[in-house]
């Protein structure tokens, strides 16, 4: 039969899902292929008439469609897949609970039944002595980081000259602080042309989505609907988000953030000025409600401790610095090299600043701070530190089998004293307090094999590691004039009692839910709704009901909030 039109073939151009950023960076990628000519979907304007024009969102939405199978197995699977050592996923106690305890309760019994008591006291000295150690450890950090005067500001960059920013802010169930994330975003003293705003958002949170699509968000921002898969983690969304970043530099905000207007200034000024193997910049974190109530005063003190001390001490001695989960600035290239987050760690922040260090990069501490909402109720707060805990579990264990060479002191510093310190000192406290009360109840017959001036000694011992936990509370707020909370450090025991518990909580789902992520719910604190009704009245939106009255009288100014350096009360 002849005279018949010849068929046409049309099909879809090979695209490796690592090849997006790339495509999505020229604004141009290849999108169709018909009768041996290749057609691009592109933002810039359609050159042949196989090209398909599309605005920023059309782009990315028509990518994100295209692409989610591949992206989704990126997301899940390519770093264990690629890092097998290093992944959390195979270090799941839970295929092979006898392989781990048989040994150690071999050991133990063995040791219990032919000497009892001079196990029994052994194993108390040693978890003393650690105990000591840990305690001095952090004493020496606080006051190694109080002598050492902030780094002058890096010289300013031009704003030609400044990188391309993919702000990842990792959402679920966060719908009431979307509004209060956005408008701290558009804040942000950058050029609007240079920030690129991926909000990962799950498939199933609808509540979320819908809050997105009211704001009538302007083009930098780009919505990511993370389809669904397991785990369900915020580093597993990073991993989706961090394929599609247009960036040369990737930050991490949370849903709550506030950071400081001149923070991403301040990151590229540190990375302009910086050698090559400078990875990431950690700014600090504080909490914009500290007096809510005694919990927030609590753990007010402990993050002025963390981010205002120890890390920034760690950063001096070039020791591997254990990220916040929040306000990280990495460089693109190498946070894609060393393969982006672990999916199945849930303190993938902490995991990815050691694994960082692993590979010989450095992180920085940054004079510039985020502040967030601090934790006003008990049963969050357990929930939010039971996670830490169970992170800084699988990152200790990833750690100590991760590492083919010998370990430096500055490791062990990180990862023995500090990420497990954090742990094991929870966990050990109250047996140490318990053998303690022992003692005073039956006398020096239960450490008969030591010596009496031995257990008197580690006694003083543990109680002077507490005083110095109490002494540490109360000098970390000075740095930012926050005096006034100095005295709650008189009720750090109390805080450490819940931190044992959420420690224990830890270990126990360590071996059931290793890769469950418990949700800390935001927006609880009077502060966070009065936020919330400012944030909704800049979109000329009404307040929820139920939230008080916006008066911008009750929000402190972003310069008058307390920030390190500040005169002490």
């Amino acid at each position: 039969m002849g005279g018949g039109t010849q068929e046409q073939s049309e099909e879809h151009p090979s695209v490796r899902t690592d090849q997006l950023r790339k495509f999505i960076r020229a604004g141009r990628i290849p999108w169709i292929v018909k009768n041996g000519e290749l057609g691009f979907l592109t933002t810039l304007g359609c050159e042949s008439p196989l090209d398909e024009g599309a605005d920023k969102r059309t782009f990315s939405a028509k990518i994100q469609a295209r692409f989610a199978p591949g992206l989704r197995a990126v997301a899940v699977d390519a770093f264990a897949d690629r890092h097998p050592r290093e992944s959390a996923k195979n270090i799941d106690l839970r295929n092979r609970p006898a392989l781990f305890w048989t040994p150690l309760l071999i050991v133990f019994a063995a040791a219990v039944l032919v000497f009892p008591a001079l196990a029994a006291a052994a194993i108390l000295a040693g978890l003393s002595i650690y105990f000591i150690a840990v305690a001095a450890v952090r004493v020496w950090l606080a006051f190694l980081a109080r002598t050492q005067m902030d780094a002058s500001a890096s010289p300013p960059v031009d704003d030609a000259s400044l990188p391309v920013v993919t702000i990842l802010a990792p959402l679920y169930r966060e719908a009431h602080a979307l509004p209060g994330l956005v408008q701290a975003i558009a804040r942000l003293d950058y050029p609007a042309a240079k920030i690129d705003v991926k909000l990962l958002l799950e498939q199933s949170d609808h509540e979320t989505i819908d809050e997105a699509r009211r704001l009538s968000l302007d083009d930098r921002f780009d919505l990511i609907i993370v389809p669904p898969s397991q785990p369900q983690t915020k580093p597993k969304a990073c991993n989706y988000g961090l394929a599609l970043a247009r960036g040369d530099l990737i930050v991490i905000y949370d849903a709550e953030d506030e950071p400081d207007t001149d923070q991403l200034r301040v990151a590229a000024g540190a990375f302009a000025g910086a050698p090559d193997n400078l990875a990431c910049v950690q700014a600090r974190l504080n909490y914009y409600n500290p007096d809510d109530n005694l919990l927030t005063r609590l753990f007010t003190l402990e993050y002025c401790l963390w981010f205002d001390h120890f890390l920034p001490a760690l950063d001096r001695l070039g020791a591997p610095v254990p990220l916040g989960g929040t306000s990280n600035i990495f460089r693109t290239d190498i946070l894609v090299e060393v393969g982006g987050w672990d999916p199945f760690n849930v303190t993938e922040d902490a995991d990815l600043g050691l694994r960082l260090a692993r590979r010989g990069y450095r992180t920085a501490v940054i004079d510039s701070t985020t502040f967030e909402e601090a934790n006003c109720k008990i049963g969050n707060w357990m929930r939010q530190r039971s996670r830490w805990m169970k992170g800084f579990m699988q990152t200790w264990l990833v750690d100590r089998r991760a590492r083919t060479g010998p370990r430096g002191w500055r490791d062990s510093l990180s990862v023995d004293f500090f990420i497990g310190g954090a742990v094991f000192a929870a966990l050990i406290n109250p047996l140490l307090w318990a053998a303690s009360l022992a003692k005073w109840i039956f006398g020096f017959e239960f450490f008969a094999p030591l010596p009496a001036r031995l257990v008197d000694g580690l006694t003083l011992a543990l109680a002077m590691g507490n005083v110095s936990f109490i002494a540490l509370g109360a000098f970390a707020p000075l740095r930012r004039g926050l005096g006034r909370l100095s005295p709650t450090a008189l009720l750090t025991p109390v805080y450490w009692v819940m931190m044992s518990l959420a420690a224990w909580i830890a270990l126990w789902q360590l071996l059931r839910r290793p890769f469950f992520w418990e949700k800390t719910d935001h927006g609880l604190s009077d502060e966070a709704k009065l936020r919330r009704a400012a944030a909704l009245s800049a979109f000329g939106l009404a307040p929820d009901r139920g939230d008080r009255q916006f008066d911008a009288r009750n929000i402190d100014a972003p310069d008058e909030r307390a920030r390190p350096g500040t005169q002490i009360e």
